[in-house]
């Protein structure tokens, strides 16, 4: 049998297994768990109603978080030009075009994110291997191929985060921190609750979440 920590049997003390939390409860709850060392992350996950098989059923999206996700989120920008200084302005940690994509090639993908322009994209398809199975590749449907560099920018940092279904047809989605104010917790799990549900594919049946 499996032996756990001191925090981790206090927590256990304090959640009733047998109770459906509402939103508000849960989040009270979270305030009184025994504390870690670090500053916890907060995730919600959901089982989705859908057939992770058809593509027809995909749910991804994007949603913004009114308070920010409290993650430092580290945004590569793929542009030129224009394009390219305009992201570098809005803050963006990594800008470049083809040495960007060489060195993304090379192996390197120590970002969160990636953005971008439709000139770029011709290349940036080149890193379907490596982008890919690390949710890095940018795509229209979430806002991250785009002109408007500074825009994406911007959204992305302020607490922008993409959200997309697993093989398994769940969601699991990064929300705030522990030490975030509980109105703050409450309002970014409603924003994405309700990114979640506007996300439901037309031709998923029956319960969806």
């Amino acid at each position: 049998m499996a032996k756990h920590g001191k925090r981790y049997n206090s927590a256990v003390k304090l959640v009733d297994t047998r109770k459906q939390y509402r939103l508000n409860e849960a989040v009270e709850l979270l305030k009184k768990l025994p504390k870690s060392k670090f500053d916890e992350t907060l995730e919600l996950d959901f089982n989705l109603g859908v057939d992770p098989k058809q593509s027809d059923q995909m749910v991804r999206g994007t949603v913004a978080l009114p308070h920010g996700s409290g993650k430092k989120v580290r945004v590569a920008v793929f542009a030129k030009g224009e394009a390219a200084q305009a992201a570098k302005d809005a803050g963006a940690d990594f800008v470049g075009y083809e040495d960007l994509v060489k060195k993304c090639q090379e192996g390197w993908t120590d970002f969160d994110v990636a953005v971008a322009t439709t000139e770029a994209m011709q290349e940036v398809r080149k890193l379907g291997k490596v982008l890919g199975p690390r949710g890095l590749m940018p795509n229209p449907k979430t806002g991250t191929v785009t002109d408007d560099t500074a825009k994406a920018v911007k959204e992305v940092k302020a607490g922008r985060v993409e959200f997309k279904m697993d093989k398994a047809g769940n969601l699991h989605i990064a929300f705030g921190k522990v030490s975030f104010e509980t109105k703050a917790i409450e309002e970014n799990a409603k924003s994405i609750i309700g990114a979640v549900l506007h996300a439901k594919p037309a031709s998923s049946k029956g319960h969806f979440i």
